[in-house]
């Protein structure tokens, strides 16, 4: 079971605090949302969770059945997919799909073909990525995400770029590939994104 603690976080830029005094536990495997308005500081808690970003206060520890895990090697139990996150574009979908597997696994019994077919992009197989429509980009970041071989997803602002039958098939995803794994999820109060979350959490509650 992974473990993730913060204790008396703040994160600030310059001067500003983005956020303080901020604690949470989470306990795997859950479902959490971290909500909020734009520029509250919400993408910068995922980072942080993440391990991108480090904390100017307080402490983050993670851990797995108990055991302390290093920050250095956390990004082995994480898959992380933003809407502001690039893409190499020179490659087309194949390309990037073995690309990404070369550092972190997908699913065991998932071959490339059938990750293909399931993110719904298999009329773009041929193309490089820097043809592909946003919501295409997205659909394909979300994907490779959640159904990457790891214990913890996060998710920023998921439902980005996508239309409706790209919601219903972002929920699917979820409730078919997440049951065992925490998932934590950005979002600016879409009910879509976060229906299935088990407890938000407001970053404005944590604001000097």
């Amino acid at each position: 079971m992974i473990q993730i603690q913060l204790h008396m976080a703040g994160k600030k830029f310059l001067r500003q605090w983005v956020f303080r005094n901020l604690k949470l536990e989470v306990n795997g495997p859950e479902k959490i949302a971290i909500t909020g308005s734009n520029g509250s500081g919400k993408s910068t808690l995922l980072q942080i969770i993440s391990g991108f970003q480090s904390l100017s206060e307080g402490t983050i520890q993670f851990s797995k059945n108990s055991a302390s895990i290093p920050t250095e090697q956390w990004y082995n139990q994480v898959a992380y997919a933003s809407p502001y996150l690039d893409l190499p574009e020179e490659y087309n979908l194949e390309e990037l799909i073995s690309f990404y597997a070369a550092f972190k696994p997908f699913l065991k019994d998932l071959n490339h073909h059938q990750i293909i077919e399931i993110l719904q992009l298999s009329s773009g197989n041929n193309k490089a990525i820097k043809y592909f429509s946003s919501g295409m980009k997205q659909r394909l970041k979300l994907g490779i995400a959640i159904l990457s071989d790891v214990p913890v997803i996060l998710l920023d602002e998921p439902l980005s770029n996508l239309d409706k039958e790209g919601h219903i098939w972002y929920q699917q995803m979820l409730s078919q590939y997440s049951q065992n794994k925490t998932v934590i999820i950005c979002s600016n109060h879409v009910e879509d994104e976060i229906i299935f979350c088990d407890r938000k959490i407001n970053i404005n509650d944590f604001k000097v």
